[in-house]
């Protein structure tokens, strides 16, 4: 996936609770709604922002805010997490309850699927008995109308007694009726009467009983009726949650605590839990009735393709092999199709080299400025680039295709089990697929877990998956020393080395998980809900400009950022001479010893250490030191570039090791700010980056004895 100004919330305004007007006078508008509704969509077609959009479930996990104005009126979008329900037993469900209860919104938008309109409408009527102040969103009008599935919204809109509006948020389809009915509602001019949910006589009884001591001591704060509801389901930890939300006094809460103790008895029951079953099985049979009466299907079966489809791709036997195989193809296409813009990059690079050199030169400048500058800087700028560059663009498309397609979560599901098994939590297993593109991606998308510790381990082990930057190290190695005789099938061999690796690096990734689980960070799976969005038509353009503009250019940029100054100092360390040896043979001189341990030498160890800005500069770092011309150096062809890793001494097994160190290593320093920044620990950060050192250690020196114990080399 990659890392993106959205995916790191850059411009975006994140939080929850009473939230501060980006302008004086904004009406402030909530956007609730279930995972994978197209809400995140409907928020960037208000607002114009481009926060990240996909079709799985679990995106947003905080509140997303973005402003639009309509009619005058300025209004602030505040996108919530999805969440099927407001009972807070997730972040994203506590999330979303807490704005809609103690943010004061003066409308809340609520999105539903008009494919499964029915499931949807039990949020709704959760958010109804906090306040009138909704307008129901039905969104994918679009889809529900080529499953042949009809509406009635004005019945609806009676059913619920607030505005409904059917919407294609993808097209902007529906957005002028839906900024008109926010507008009636956030100005208090709706002439609905919203409805008001009613359940058994007990529950009722109950209720009546705590209402009125919490409509003294709330004094219109929040709705009376829903917080006597949450008494009952949720008891005092509800009742915490509320004297810290509002301040309550000491003896106000004494009031509510001996009124809540009594209201089980004179209602005739016991039981908290009874209390929860009997308001939620109320909701969910509300919410049928109203499905029923307003929604006729064509054809029954309209999910039939669907669900054919997923027996196929979600089976025990085929899921995985068919999983694998995709992954192989996207490797495939990616090798093949970025070595010839590489070149062509590179080339384009080398002629911009030559002029920028040759003004300064001619403007007078030092040797030692020229050096930094260019055959630093600029050098490492442009093996960045063209190395990165075309794969990325490729390779980011097709996961966004892959993703617009609801194919990711189908990842999940197959890999849920082997995470279960590993102690780790099943959505690890969408962050690992993001980590493809940047592991600082992968690490931020790991807040979609509740458990903060099954969190903690996939940020620990998300750097198992090989990034972006990593593949032209294995690719570069895999057609040297893997594939080198298997002519015209080069290409396609190539691609199934890096799919190996790929696979070794997910089953490290289980088996790090397992260990974690088992030593540091203790304690069981915890089970979750994953959401099988339907396969959905992909749009070309909205894919292309978010993958290759959106994606793409940002990782390359903050590839740039950190690679311009790497570019100087390891042009310094190699030209700063020390005794007749420059800094950078010194401390390749120092590591020689351990490194042909673990069947590297010292110059790759080197490589890698000060490769830690970035992945992609290891290899050339490496070149530069062999050929010794104090400046990064990029072979003209593969066969170049194997004749001199041979003439430095590479084997099989040092490709080998160094690919298994490429997978098995540090984190970037993108990737190591990004875990400091969610872990708000050195602890932790020191530990992400000593976790996958160590396990390359391991690795590395196992084989590397192994393969001459044996006399295999």
């Amino acid at each position: 996936m990659g890392l993106t100004r959205q995916s790191t919330g850059a411009g975006l305004s994140q939080g929850k609770g009473a939230l501060d007007k980006t302008v004086p006078g904004d009406l402030i508008v909530a956007l609730a709604g279930n995972p994978n509704t197209g809400k995140t969509t409907l928020f960037n077609s208000l607002t114009g922002l481009n926060q990240h959009t996909g079709n799985w479930p679990g995106k947003t996990v905080t509140g997303a805010r973005g402003r639009y104005r309509y009619r005058g009126c300025g209004f602030t979008l505040v996108d919530l997490p999805g969440t099927y329900s407001l009972l807070a037993n997730s972040p994203e469900e506590e999330v979303a309850r807490d704005f809609i209860c103690f943010g004061h919104p003066d409308a809340v938008v609520v999105v539903a699927d008009a494919t499964c309109l029915e499931r949807n409408l039990n949020l709704a009527l959760q958010v109804l008995e906090i306040t009138g102040r909704v307008v129901l969103c039905v969104n994918l009008m679009d889809e529900a109308e080529r499953k042949r599935i009809s509406i009635d919204l004005p019945r609806l809109s009676e059913c619920l007694g607030v505005p409904v509006v059917g919407t294609n948020a993808r097209d902007s389809h529906g957005l002028e009726a839906l900024k008109e009915a926010v507008l009636m509602v956030a100005s208090g001019r709706s002439p609905f009467r919203p409805l008001v949910p009613r359940y058994s006589a007990p529950v009722e009884r109950a209720v009546s009983l705590l209402e009125p001591s919490i409509r003294e001591t709330l004094k219109g704060r929040i709705n009376s009726r829903w917080v006597a509801l949450r008494l009952l389901d949720q008891g005092p930890p509800f009742l915490e949650q509320m004297r810290r939300q509002l301040e309550l006094e000491p003896p106000d809460l004494a009031a509510l605590t001996a009124r809540l103790e009594q209201s089980p008895l004179l209602a005739g029951s016991q039981q908290q839990s009874i209390w929860m079953d009997e308001i939620a099985s109320s909701l969910v049979g509300a919410a049928e009735a109203i499905g029923r009466s307003v929604v006729s299907l064509e054809h029954r079966e309209y999910q039939h393709f669907d669900r054919k489809l997923d027996r196929l791709l979600t089976s025990r036997l085929f899921g995985i092999p068919l999983m694998i195989a995709l992954l192989g193809i996207v490797f495939w296409i990616t090798i093949a199709g970025a070595n010839y813009p590489s070149e062509a990059l590179a080339a384009g690079f080398f002629w911009a080299e030559e002029r920028l050199g040759a003004a300064l030169l001619a403007a007078g400048a030092p040797a030692w400025l020229h050096g930094i500058l260019v055959l630093g800087v600029f050098r490492t700028l442009g093996w960045v680039v063209s190395v990165m560059l075309p794969p990325m663009a490729i390779f980011f498309p097709m996961f966004t295709l892959l993703e617009d397609l609801g194919y990711l979560p189908r990842v999940a599901f197959n890999l849920d089990n082997f995470f279960k098994k590993a102690c780790a939590h099943g959505k690890q297993a969408l962050t690992m697929c993001m980590g493809f593109g940047c592991n600082a991606a992968g690490v931020i998308s790991c807040r979609i877990i509740d458990s903060p510790r099954e969190r903690l381990i996939a940020v620990l082990t998300n750097n198992f998956v090989p990034c972006n930057g990593r593949f032209p190290i294995l690719i570069s190695l895999a057609l040297i020393f893997m594939v080198g005789g298997a002519g015209p099938l080069q290409t396609p061999a190539a691609a199934a080395a890096v799919l190996g690796a790929v696979v070794s690096g997910v089953l490290m990734t289980l088996a790090v998980s397992r260990c974690l689980s088992k030593t540091i960070l203790k304690g069981l799976p915890s089970s979750f809900t994953l959401e099988l969005p339907p396969y959905r038509k992909p749009l070309v353009g909205q894919i292309l400009i978010r993958s290759l503009l959106d994606r793409t250019l940002f990782v390359l940029g903050r590839a740039v950022l950190v690679a311009a100054p790497a570019g100087a100092v390891i042009w310094l360390a190699a030209n700063i001479d020390l005794g007749g040896a420059s800094l950078l043979d010194r401390g390749a001189g120092i590591l020689q010893p351990f490194a042909y341990l673990l069947g590297l030498d010292g110059y790759i160890l080197m490589a890698f250490l000060l490769g830690l800005p970035a992945n992609e500069i290891v290899i050339p770092i490496a070149i530069m030191s062999y050929m010794a011309t104090g400046a990064m150096t990029e072979p003209a062809t593969l066969e170049e570039l194997r004749l001199l890793l041979v003439e430095h001494g590479w084997t099989w097994l040092t490709a080998l090791c160094t690919m298994l160190f490429t997978l098995n290593h540090f984190p970037c320093a993108t990737t190591l700010l990004t875990i400091y920044k969610e872990t708000r620990s050195l602890k932790w950060t020191l530990t992400a980056f000593l976790v996958p050192t160590a396990t390359g250690i391991v690795l590395c020196f196992t084989v590397a004895q192994a393969v001459r114990l044996l006399g295999l080399i």
